[in-house]
């Protein structure tokens, strides 16, 4: 049963619900949304918690556990495969794979959960686990862990940052509803383009033909809302006014300036790396020093069941690179503090490598055990929570699972893991929701917190 203490039995929060919200087509036209996230009341206030802000770095397809923070090179080719080396970091005891070397000289920065386990090896049903920390039910589609972060710490708390508190960059993760019940109004916004372009253009704010477009749209959406407001004079139209102007300002004012990666010097644009990955990194560090609560870095390509070794060699020294530069940046800015970073996917991959025809050295998916790396806001660095067998197949220590994760964030967050959701047809819902009576758990992250 999961335990992380008692249930709130006070009134549920009555937040907006989204019928709420008046869809003007004009608006549409703009590929905007993001007027509609202004209009979410403020109500109530959490406490504060040691962290500010989240960056989720999300590894979409599953990154290989034993190739990067649980080496096994011991356990011969036919699991290692050519990765036949552990590397030593400056945390004594602890090792990561022979591709992570930048990471591994700041070990004493973050944390492994060597121990998290879920039953799902599906993309679908493995990503809504990670991304809620909740079990798949029939009855209920809960929202991410950046959904309730916008809500609690956001909305609920009186958020006035100019940019919205919930961004993925540069994509939202698919294959799951990101805001669940809550509406969707919570779901991230998706800057789209390239932070490694030449010129960093966020999709659906700044329109390929200049300003000058945008003017003449808004314009236009000014005489849709005076025909609305001939319409409903219930004064919601008249409310939208405000929130539509704070969204223009996001789009023309200084808000916007936080996407200006021309502002970084070249050493450190280098420093992430010149790729849409590394600049991604550089960019979610920027929105977090901009207020912004919750930022998504969706890092896909994991889905290696061909070829595997291939792409890593591409693909692990960007992550080392990237990884590495984020948390020295965060950290030499007083920004690592109060910023949870987050490295996970949906699952692993399958310790043994999948050699035959036509997989000719893959591997699968794999959620019994697999790896997980924490740091900042509050976790503390340099630790290794769980322990998997010398294959990696099986977590013989201390299992963790996405919910005891998800409440351990809660909670250095300023988040009661054990409060409620507002729901549009007023059923019971939990920050943290417990699937059934025998819902396993480790116990909240005490280790590190």
């Amino acid at each position: 049963m999961l335990n992380i203490g008692g249930r709130h039995t006070g009134r549920r929060s009555q937040g907006v619900l989204r019928r709420d919200f008046l869809r003007v087509g004009a608006l549409g036209m703009l590929g905007l949304t993001v007027a509609d996230l202004f209009r979410l009341k403020a109500y109530g206030q959490v406490k504060d918690g040691k962290a500010k802000s989240v960056i989720l770095l999300w590894m979409g397809g599953g990154p290989p556990h034993t190739d990067t923070f649980d080496p096994k090179p011991g356990a011969g080719p036919d699991y290692a495969g050519p990765y036949n080396k552990a590397i030593g970091t400056n945390v004594p005891g602890i090792q990561l794979g022979q591709k992570l070397p930048k990471l591994a000289k700041m070990a004493d920065k973050f944390s492994i959960l060597r121990g998290i386990t879920h039953p799902h090896r599906g993309h679908e049903m493995g990503t809504y686990v990670m991304q809620t920390g909740t079990l798949p039910s029939g009855e209920l589609s809960y929202p991410s862990i950046g959904a309730v972060v916008a809500l609690k710490k956001g909305y609920e708390a009186g958020y006035a940052g100019a940019l919205p508190p919930n961004i993925a960059v540069t994509s939202a993760v698919g294959r799951f509803n990101a805001s669940g019940f809550l509406g969707s109004e919570l779901r991230p916004f998706a800057t789209g383009g390239d932070p490694n372009a030449k010129t960093f253009r966020v999709g659906g704010l700044v329109p390929t033909r200049g300003e000058a477009l945008l003017q003449k749209r808004r314009e236009l959406l000014k005489a849709v809302d005076g025909f609305a407001r001939e319409m409903d004079r219930s004064g919601t139209v008249k409310e939208m006014d405000s929130h539509q102007e704070k969204a223009y300002g996001l789009i023309m004012g200084d808000a916007k300036k936080a996407f200006d990666m021309s502002q970084e010097n070249d050493e450190l644009r280098d420093k992430y790396g010149r790729t849409r990955q590394g600049q991604s990194c550089l960019l979610a560090r920027r929105l977090v020093e901009n207020g912004v609560l919750y930022v998504t870095v969706n890092w896909g390509g994991w889905d290696t069941h061909k070829q595997h070794f291939e792409k890593m060699d591409k693909m692990l020294p960007q992550l080392d690179q990237a990884f590495s530069a984020l948390l020295e940046d965060l950290d030499q800015r007083g920004l690592l503090e109060t910023t949870i970073v987050l490295w996970t996917g949906e699952f692993g991959r399958t310790p043994k490598v999948a050699k035959d025809a036509p997989w000719l050295g893959g591997r699968h998916h794999f959620s019994d055990a697999f790896s997980v790396v924490v740091a900042g806001g509050g976790f503390k660095g340099g630790k290794v929570v769980g322990k998997t067998d010398s294959k990696g197949e099986k977590v013989i220590e201390r299992p963790i699972y996405p919910w005891d994760l998800s409440a351990s964030m809660y909670k250095l967050l300023g988040i009661d893991p054990t409060g409620d959701l507002p729901h549009p047809r007023g059923c019971k819902a939990y920050v943290t929701p417990v699937a059934g009576g025998d819902t396993p758990s480790g116990g909240m992250l005490t280790e590190i917190m």
